[in-house]
């Protein structure tokens, strides 16, 4: 077993729902039955082969790349076919194996207009084979190619199935993150031509390759480093989204689908972050120790910002989109301290965030079904009309807002007090205050979540819903996709290191890098 999944395992994984996807497009779309069922099932052994790399997984020596895969792909540019799996890649991995047939079975009976489940679908399976395929790669061009993948498929989910702006959102989605994408393959081509070459087949060639990049990019000047590491910056801060990027990512949020939203939130916001962690910091240390600073400051405005427009929304989707850009702040913190705990506290974040905000979504897209709108105002007694309903919302306002106990604490109380003891070079008396200024981004949390839960949650519902056959408690199929979301906050609340162990090694190797090329 262990040789096909060294030779096989992690190829089938990133590309199986591609296969599904396929055999969906021969199908007629009024076979809807089947489409379902191909679906679920080729997100299902998806699931099940990532289970088969995870029971394999040498978690001893999560620091090193296990199941590579490393064929000839462009060789005229010496591009190469090249995956593997590591501590950091392994979580984000797992929440999309999770997050992609939850999904499918949350819109089984919740297809949105114009309905087409067969197009709906194959969309969330090219999606999962981006998402995959970027958390494997370790060649730039592959990383570049499956970052690009999950850009399509979200523009039509957002822009065919979307609200009422949903031509507008979508294509302020696509432009932003395109341009983001134009700068990073630019640094990407830099990084390539200014990097030493090494020998293949007898004659040297520049690399792509993610494995021996921080080697042979240290010779690579200092403003050269500076302006590389800009466009990488761009490009992953964009996606993550940092301020002042983020304006896409409430109308976004807001306008897309139920599903398109959770997968957003859950997975496609952590392509940026990993994006960091995997590519830009440990390639180039020193530019990275020099936009250190500026990367905290932004995201401390982010968490700050994102949590003032919070208290000033009257749609609860758009609320939750905000917190999103909130939350993404603490990850970046993390990331910008450069230090094991830093980075620690960031992937915490990323599964945390991926978790609570995509349940919160779930959430919201359920009630809209039931009150067909989201305005705050015309909410209210949920706990009375759908009991269940409300005190799952409550639970996940109480996870989002950091509550000791839940997953949500330990994405944001590490990534604060990480920036008490920031990474080597940089100012520590600047890192305090900026830890002072998010800790009171978790006071503004608390403010606009219950807030938000009071509002929908407590007293009784309003004259225009108080006898609406539509106010349904929880059904089986949303209780099939929430149950395990759920139990995870709860387990991943009581016990982090379930994460911390996996990532341990992995983390500690990169701040080497850091630290041993940085200076």
């Amino acid at each position: 077993m262990k040789d096909f999944l060294n030779s096989w395992g992690i190829s089938l994984m990133v590309f199986l729902p591609l296969v599904g996807a396929l055999a969906m497009l021969v199908v007629p779309k009024a076979k809807e039955q089947f489409h379902k069922v191909v679906a679920l099932a080729a997100s299902l052994v998806v699931g099940f082969i990532g289970i088969l790399l995870m029971t394999n997984f040498d978690y001893d020596a999560s620091g090193r790349l296990q199941f590579v895969i490393d064929k000839a792909w462009i060789p005229i540019i010496n591009s190469r076919y090249i995956v593997g799996i590591d501590g950091i890649s392994l979580p984000m991995i797992a929440l999309t194996l999770l997050i992609v047939p939850l999904c499918i079975i949350y819109s089984w009976n919740h297809f949105p207009e114009p309905k087409n489940p067969k197009a709906f679908l194959i969309l969330i399976l090219i999606l999962e084979t981006g998402m995959l395929g970027t958390f494997v790669s370790q060649d730039l061009i592959l990383f570049f190619v499956f970052f690009e993948v999950v850009l399509l498929p979200m523009y039509f989910m957002i822009g065919v199935w979307g609200g009422e702006k949903r031509q507008y959102a979508s294509l302020k989605f696509f432009l932003y993150t395109l341009f983001g994408s134009a700068l990073m393959i630019v640094a990407f081509l830099a990084l390539y031509f200014l990097s030493d070459p090494i020998e293949v087949g007898g004659q040297l060639m520049h690399s792509f390759d993610m494995r021996i990049l921080p080697e042979l990019a240290t010779g690579i000047s200092t403003g050269a480093a500076l302006f590389i590491f800009g466009g990488m910056f761009m490009g992953f801060g964009i996606k993550v989204p940092m301020f002042p990027f983020h304006t896409w990512l409430p109308d976004a949020h807001t306008q897309a689908p139920t599903v398109g939203s959770v997968i957003l939130a859950a997975v496609l916001l952590k392509l940026g972050t990993y994006g960091f962690i995997r590519i830009a910091i440990p390639i180039l240390p020193g530019a990275a120790e020099k936009w250190a600073p500026f990367i905290g400051l932004l995201a401390v405005i982010g968490i700050i910002y994102g949590a003032l427009c919070c208290l000033a929304q009257s749609d609860m989707k758009r609320l939750i989109a905000f917190s999103s850009v909130s939350h993404m702040g603490f990850v970046m913190l993390g990331i910008a301290t450069l230090t094991t705990f830093g980075f620690q506290a960031a992937i915490f974040g990323m599964v945390a965030h991926g978790l609570i905000t995509g349940m919160l979504f779930f959430v919201a897209g359920s009630t809209k079904d039931r009150y067909h709108t989201l305005d705050i105002s015309r909410l209210g007694g949920m706990l009375k009309s759908m009991p269940h309903m409300g005190w799952i919302l409550g639970f996940s306002v109480m996870a989002s807002l950091g509550l000791p106990g839940l997953a949500g604490f330990w994405g944001e109380f590490p990534a604060i007090l990480s920036a008490y003891n920031p990474g080597l070079g940089l100012n520590v008396a600047f890192f305090r205050v900026l830890m002072v200024v998010a800790a009171v981004g978790t006071v503004l949390a608390a403010s606009y979540l219950l807030w938000m839960y009071q509002r929908v949650g407590f007293g009784v519902p309003t004259k225009e819903y108080e006898d609406d056959p539509h106010l349904h408690d929880v059904t089986f199929t949303e209780w099939l996709a929430w149950t395990p979301i759920l139990v995870l906050i709860v387990v991943l609340g009581f016990m982090p290191n379930i994460i911390f162990k996996v990532t341990d090694g992995a983390v500690e190797r990169t701040i080497a890098i850091v630290n041993g090329l940085g200076g």
